[in-house]
């Protein structure tokens, strides 16, 4: 389903496939300069040590896997999901990244994450 809202928005998606956390923390992986939770489910785990110690922040969303229902219900789902984090991922890329120092660069993305369309009991949602 994430394959199919992506390619209704035009993004490509060749090669795409979700990837386990584990495989970024392989001796040979890619260095992280920033590192974003996005299910609900995944807020109260326990997260890897990454290589390089990157800026991580929490951005939930309600996992649409999660929802039940017909095949319509579970697209809007994988819409809104879509949705929420673009938006998010537009703020992100406006941040004045080199004017910020890790700290500021930190909570500039914990509050990203708090935007409308966070996880369920915050604030906007």
């Amino acid at each position: 389903m994430s394959i199919k809202v992506l390619k209704s928005f035009d993004y490509p998606t060749d090669g795409l496939a979700s990837k386990s956390w584990d495989q970024f923390a392989e001796t040979d992986a890619p260095e992280m300069d920033f590192v974003f939770t996005v299910c609900d489910n995944a807020a109260g785990e326990a997260c890897p040590v990454w290589i390089g110690h990157p800026v991580t922040a929490h951005w939930g969303v309600e996992d649409p896997a999660a929802i039940e229902g017909t095949d319509l219900l579970r697209e809007e789902a994988f819409v809104k999901a879509f949705k929420f984090l673009k938006n998010r991922i537009d703020a992100f890329i406006n941040l004045p990244i080199n004017a910020l120092d890790k700290v500021s660069l930190h909570h500039k993305t914990a509050e990203i994450g708090k935007m409308k369309g966070a996880s369920i009991g915050t604030k906007g949602h």
